[in-house]
């Protein structure tokens, strides 16, 4: 009888810590705290074995991953197959979202460095909740622009910072 009642305050738990966990996450950061529960609902949770892609360069995009436990290494391929990582992102950090409003291939690769737990959210999610929910749609739409934004500028920054480093050599 024990076990019954461990696991079904162990799920409560669970929900919970992901409601909080999202929370944390910029792109949700226009959220009302009671948009949580109908967005948990629609989220994709997997695990993933240390070395695992998560998708590679190329592939069709279709969503957005938030790592909930673990790190993963975003990198790309050269012509001759050669990988180069570009970045390592652990728990909070997100990436892929550039494909959720427009379907298009992967620029990059994404590939578990251990165990993971990722949540996924995806087009067909956000075109959901954009017919059910347009107010919660619109809020985390509102937050994808706002951080694809504040990439891009830094992006630009970094580039022009780049070009000032190099034309002075």
């Amino acid at each position: 009888m024990q076990n019954l009642w461990d696991r079904i305050f162990r799920a409560n738990k669970e929900e919970e810590s992901l409601s909080a966990f999202l929370q944390r996450i910029a792109v949700f950061s226009h959220l009302k705290k009671r948009d949580f529960n109908y967005l948990k609902t629609l989220l994709h949770t997997r695990t993933y074995e240390p070395g695992e892609i998560v998708f590679e360069q190329g592939d069709p995009g279709s969503g957005m991953y938030i790592i909930r436990s673990g790190y993963v290494t975003l990198f790309t391929r050269d012509q001759f197959k050669r990988r180069e990582d570009l970045s390592v992102l652990g728990p909070g950090d997100f990436f892929g979202e550039t494909t959720i409003a427009t379907p298009a291939a992967r620029v990059i690769s994404a590939s578990c460095n251990e165990n993971c737990e990722l949540a996924g959210l995806f087009r067909s999610d956000l075109i959901a909740i954009a017919e059910r929910h347009p107010v919660i749609a619109n809020r985390i739409l509102l937050g994808l622009t706002s951080v694809i934004s504040e990439r891009l500028q830094n992006a630009i920054l970094e580039l022009r910072k780049q070009q000032t480093t190099n034309g002075a050599s």
